[in-house]
């Protein structure tokens, strides 16, 4: 009989993206929506700020990560994945969560777009003024 592997999952959200981050014991491997991190994220950037959660807590080779992402845009999926990093690893080794929450990774960035009013042609600007 199979041994249970020991599985931790998180959800992270930002603006309109949602990503749902799986941790398991392992070598560093990613896999995002079945591709590799380098291949879903090209940007060097992108990449080194979903990764801060694991370099803070010194754990980048310890866990095999599987993260299934889903709506919004390129950055906010990032923002999403290391939210749901974060999340796991608190999940996955509660000493963990002070470091993590001073470095502001556990904190979900509330920041969405604001919504088009009526009779206008954008969320704040308006059509030009015309006195007479």
């Amino acid at each position: 009989m199979a041994e249970a592997v020991t599985e931790v999952g998180a959800t992270g959200r930002r603006k309109t993206a949602v990503a749902r981050v799986t941790l398991k014991p392992g070598t560093g491997v990613w896999r995002v929506n079945r591709r590799p991190l380098d291949a879903y994220f090209p940007s060097e950037a992108l990449r080194s700020y979903i990764e801060q959660p694991l370099k803070l807590t010194h754990s980048e080779s310890k866990f095999d990560i599987r993260a299934t992402l889903n709506g919004g845009g390129i950055a906010g999926q990032a923002g999403a994945v290391r939210h749901a990093l974060a999340r796991a690893l608190t999940e996955w080794d509660a000493s963990l969560r002070e470091v993590l929450k001073n470095s502001g990774c556990l904190t979900r960035d509330a920041r969405m777009k604001e919504r088009k009013k009526p009779g206008q042609p954008g969320a704040r600007k308006r059509f030009q003024f015309s006195k007479r």
